[in-house]
């Protein structure tokens, strides 16, 4: 077997390992890549990019249908057609494995083909490969998780999912999160069934629980067929091809399902299991790696880890760079580690139609940490932002704590909260108060210029 040595190995090509392998090739160092996957990582080419491409015209041909009673004619014919969409997806994902592997090239790291492997506490093996180095660090994203039930295997990735020539004229998504909606969504807008079977009392569990409800009932007013307390117990594919999804309530009910497809969107965990962590010395506990503070494996202080697999911050890309940054940051330091990540005002978004977002604490969260604060809570539907697009849900809920006035957490529901929820994103990473935010001129008429009435 070829040996070769790094100051550097990185597994994973996504935004972490990428991040971390040009700041330290830069710094002078030999650095290697490698992944089994395409060049590019999750979010890339199966995960955000991939999504917003198909969202972006499944939410312009709601637009379009919803101002067809405000003066825009014509949108009686309006249709999707998913083949179209994803082409218009692929000019997004295909070029990217490509691109990835030349700017590693154009920069000097090393890249590597084929599923990775410790061998030894400072070596990994790809393909035919030995990789000696003083640091290796493992960016290999997450995986779904492994559904112990009959029949599992019968569901269907996220990833396919992208890939599929034609719309299934019905799918169930066997969880009820980030996944499972925004699929849900852009199906039923194509004249897809969905249904969503949440084993747990609510969907979305990382959002606010009211708007959460709002926008459930909005997925079922649209034909989005939504089951909470329902556990999958069994998936049986029949002769025909189609899949038959078994399922039982909390109270006992049985319950089958048929469909074109099931899809897997019960939640992912770090991608570990084909690394071979004992033979590097790397210890995991359960599904997750124990690290320090500073990502540095407590068992091998070689190792780091970054992005998704590390699992110490919500499973976001801006996360990953995040990590990535302080990564680079504690091995290029001559005195060692010493920076920790800083998870404060981190916004997420489910991309449904309307958009529901999050950043900072929840009321449960709030309460949990024994904050004292109040809730500014209204619904939007009457405001002009919201008239503008006609759309018929939409709300927001903030909180501020008593005494300091600060922002504690923002969550909305509606059009462009997508973008709006950034500013209070922004308001609670630099620990803002309401009288800091007063200061905030924003264009007018836009979604941004309502956040000083959300305040008030």
């Amino acid at each position: 077997m070829p040996q070769q040595a790094y100051d550097l190995v990185a597994i994973g090509t996504g935004t972490a390992a990428k991040k971390v392998a040009l700041a330290t090739r830069r710094a002078g160092w030999r650095v290697a890549v490698m992944d089994h996957f395409p060049f590019g990582g999750t979010c890339a080419l199966r995960g955000c990019d991939p999504k917003k491409a198909l969202w972006s015209v499944s939410h312009a041909y709601d637009l379009a249908r919803r101002l067809s009673t405000a003066g825009l004619h014509g949108t009686e014919g309006l249709s999707l057609d998913w083949s179209e969409m994803v082409a218009f997806k692929r000019s997004f994902t295909d070029p990217v494995p490509a691109k990835r592997e030349a700017v590693f090239r154009e920069e000097g790291i090393d890249a590597f083909h084929g599923r990775a492997r410790f061998v030894s506490s400072n070596a990994v093996a790809v393909g035919d490969h030995r990789l000696d180095a003083r640091h290796i660090l493992i960016a290999t994203g997450a995986e779904p998780m492994r559904l112990r039930f009959p029949g599992a295997e019968h569901l269907m990735a996220s990833d396919e999912f992208f890939e599929l020539d034609e719309m299934p004229d019905t799918l169930i998504l066997v969880g009820g999160g980030y996944i499972a909606f925004e699929f849900a969504h852009t199906a039923t807008r194509l004249g897809a069934k969905a249904i969503i079977l949440e084993r747990e009392d609510r969907c979305l569990g990382l959002f606010d629980r009211d708007l959460v409800q709002r926008l459930v009932d909005k997925s079922r007013r649209i034909g989005i067929d939504i089951r909470v307390n329902t556990e999958v117990v069994a998936v049986e594919r029949t002769p025909s091809g189609r899949v038959v999804v078994q399922a039982r309530t909390s109270g006992g009910e049985a319950l089958s399902f048929k469909a074109a497809v099931a899809i897997h969107a019960a939640g992912r965990v770090p991608a570990l299991d084909d690394l071979d962590l004992p033979a590097g010395q790397v210890e995991r506990d359960g599904r997750r790696l124990r690290l320090n503070r500073y990502f540095q494996s407590t068992s091998n202080p070689a190792v780091f880890a970054a992005g998704d697999v590390a699992a110490r911050g919500p499973a976001l890309t801006p996360v990953a760079s995040h990590d990535a940054e302080i990564v680079a940051a504690n091995l290029l330091n001559p005195g060692g580690p010493q920076r920790e990540p800083d998870y404060t005002g981190v916004p997420s978004v489910a991309f449904t139609t309307p958009t529901i977002t999050s950043v900072g604490l929840t009321e449960e969260e709030a309460r949990d940490q024994g904050l004292r604060f109040r809730t500014n809570h209204r619904d939007m539907t009457d405001w002009q932002a919201v008239r503008h697009v006609q759309e018929d849900t939409a709300a927001y809920k903030v909180l501020v704590e008593e005494g300091t006035d600060r922002i504690l957490g923002a969550h909305i529901l509606g059009p462009d909260a997508e973008n709006t929820i950034n500013l209070f994103a922004f308001a609670i990473r630099l620990r803002l108060n309401v009288r800091d935010m007063d200061r905030f001129m924003s264009a007018f008429p836009t979604a941004a210029s309502n956040v000083f009435h959300m305040l008030a």
